[in-house]
């Protein structure tokens, strides 16, 4: 319990300067968000007029407290471009952002998990066994599989099963709010995408998890005894090898967060991606200072999650940092 206290505090700790890093850094780049929102036209006065609407003529440690209360309650803290709450332009994006990541990596699990397992239970047998050999097949074709990036798995997907088998419509996308699962089954080529990478990753993590397992002394033992490989593997080797494998999945679930961003861009998902090209464009700095740090939620929580977990399922991993 108090490690997980330990966590949460660390947690609030890093948010804090995760929103001052991200702060200061757009003090300090250059261009003026207030000139490219008032024209290149605009007098002095009507630029003095904006920068005294945005609170820009307070001093940094003001306009960081005063942007920090804005965030955090989400009021009074606009964007320079659409003059509304930030809250009510970034939240709706995000939420569409983390179904695809959540989507994904649920395709990820229901897959990997299994098929590492049974693969590492293949290759856990006799060197010269047929299973051993599909093992090893397959190392190789996951190595490239790994190797693909998510955008252009994304265009292939677009191209072949979009615009030739005619098997979704590229680019249309049904309203989240309106139609949830019709959402759902929009995102479904975008979130296979972002998958199939992390599952030959996962698969090949779990598989060499599974086979170190196996071939340990506890194993031996156990089978000396009379028991079978698959009593054992479901009785004790599962327990162990999915350890480490649970901190693996939670630097992969950052890895998805990250890589939705790029993916909704091929399939036209209106998520956090959109947004935060759309701001940086326009220098609408309080948008991209939000998704930064609505961003940093996201991955500090994924994190916070995997290590409670780590520790239900190892509890001597309790007393330790």
């Amino acid at each position: 319990m108090k490690s997980v206290i330990k966590k949460i505090i660390t947690f609030t700790i890093t948010l804090l300067l995760v929103s001052m890093v991200a702060f200061l850094m757009f003090q300090v780049i250059p261009g003026d968000s207030v000139l490219t929102k008032a024209g290149m036209n605009a007098t002095p006065e009507r630029i003095e007029e904006l920068r005294e609407a945005y609170g820009l003529n307070e001093n940094i440690v003001v306009r960081y407290f005063n942007w920090l209360k804005g965030f955090v309650t989400g009021n009074g803290y606009k964007s320079y471009t659409y003059n509304m709450d930030v809250w009510d332009l970034v939240i709706p994006n995000l939420k569409a952002t983390i179904l695809l990541a959540g989507y994904s990596l649920i395709i990820i699990l229901a897959v990997s998990i299994p098929l590492g397992t049974v693969l590492g239970y293949m290759s856990g047998k006799k060197k010269k066994s047929v299973s051993r050999k599909i093992g090893s097949l397959f190392d190789v074709v996951n190595q490239g599989i790994m190797a693909v990036p998510s955008f252009f798995l994304g265009i292939m997907i677009s191209i072949v099963f979009g615009l030739m088998l005619k098997w979704f419509i590229p680019g249309q996308i049904v309203s989240l709010e309106d139609d949830f699962l019709g959402f759902i089954g929009a995102i479904t080529p975008a979130a296979v995408a972002v998958a199939v990478p992390k599952i030959a990753m996962l698969t090949k993590f779990t598989k060499s998890s599974i086979t170190e397992n196996i071939r340990a002394d506890y194993v031996r033992t156990a089978r000396s005894k009379g028991m079978t490989l698959t009593s054992i593997l479901f009785k004790h080797v599962l327990k162990n090898a999915l350890i480490p494998v649970i901190t693996v999945t939670g630097v992969i679930s950052t890895e998805i967060f990250a890589g939705s961003i790029v993916v909704e861009q091929v399939f036209g998902i209106p998520g956090l991606g959109k947004v935060l090209i759309n701001s940086i464009s326009s220098r609408d700095y309080p948008v991209v200072m939000a998704a930064v740090v609505y961003s940093a939620i996201v991955v500090l929580t994924v994190n916070l999650i995997v290590d409670i977990a780590y520790r239900i399922v190892d509890p001597r991993m309790g007393g330790k940092s």
